[in-house]
């Protein structure tokens, strides 16, 4: 069996995997944040948690870049940009920003290495080995404009309710709070919101079947947590705006 056979059978499992996921957390909500319990096992730092969890995204996407065949061209050097834009942000600059003081389960760590390990293999081992070489003339087809778009509108949505999040409390404060502005006005979750249109665009702007895979696995991942989050405040303040959604504008 060579590496394509593997890719592929990795792939497929991996794609399939993201159904059983979102069904499981349908019923059990992941232990960090706002969400974390006792029940998830030991604990460390969140800072160095976000740091462990996400640094392999950076590290893998790297190293199969310089290793792949089809480096060559702006075109795949702007992939490179695009994914270290997104993933050096959150690996190096989000755990630093976090004001939050909840620990994070060195188990939610150990799934989040092994996710990420997974998708960042098959999305760097795609472009710059399986598929078809990307040419620059990529730059001017419609599905990469229109991928790109709304990866950057993910992208700052992300940012920016990040931002909201962040700020929500003054120094010394410890409670939680009703977040308002921005998305907040019309979803519970909104940074999530961010982050499946941003893998959405990359679905998109690549048109690759991992890039679908990727899309599917964050929305399998994110939506039960938006929807616990929405419950949540929905039970802790009473008057939580009751026209918000939790993850999707007018729909979910």
């Amino acid at each position: 069996m060579d590496e394509f056979q593997i890719f592929q059978i990795l792939m497929v499992s991996f794609g399939f995997s993201s159904i059983i996921f979102f069904l499981v957390l349908l019923k059990i909500t992941a232990g960090y944040g706002m969400h974390v319990n006792k029940r998830w096992g030991p604990t460390i730092n969140d800072k160095l948690g976000w740091f462990l969890m996400e640094i392999p995204t950076v590290i893998i996407y790297f190293i199969y870049y310089i290793i792949g065949d089809n480096t060559i061209g702006l075109i795949n050097q702007f992939f490179l940009f695009i994914w270290m834009l997104h993933y050096c942000q959150r690996t190096f600059i989000f755990p630093l920003l976090i004001r939050g003081k909840h620990p994070m389960p060195i188990t939610i760590i150990l799934l989040g290495i092994t996710f990420n390990g997974i998708n960042t293999y098959l999305q760097a081992r795609w472009l710059y080995h399986f598929s078809t070489p990307y040419n620059n003339e990529w730059f001017l087809n419609p599905l990469f404009i229109l991928g790109l778009l709304i990866f950057f509108c993910g992208f700052i949505i992300n940012l920016h309710s990040d931002h909201i999040i962040r700020n929500l409390r003054q120094p010394g404060e410890t409670e939680f709070k009703i977040p308002y502005g921005g998305m907040f006005k019309y979803v519970s979750s909104p940074s999530y919101f961010g982050e499946i249109t941003e893998w959405v665009g990359w679905a998109i702007m690549t048109w690759s079947f991992p890039g679908l895979i990727f899309a599917v696995w964050t929305f399998a991942n994110l939506a039960p947590r938006a929807r616990s989050t929405h419950f949540w405040y929905i039970k802790t303040f009473p008057d939580y705006p009751n026209n918000r959604k939790a993850l999707i504008p007018f729909i979910f």
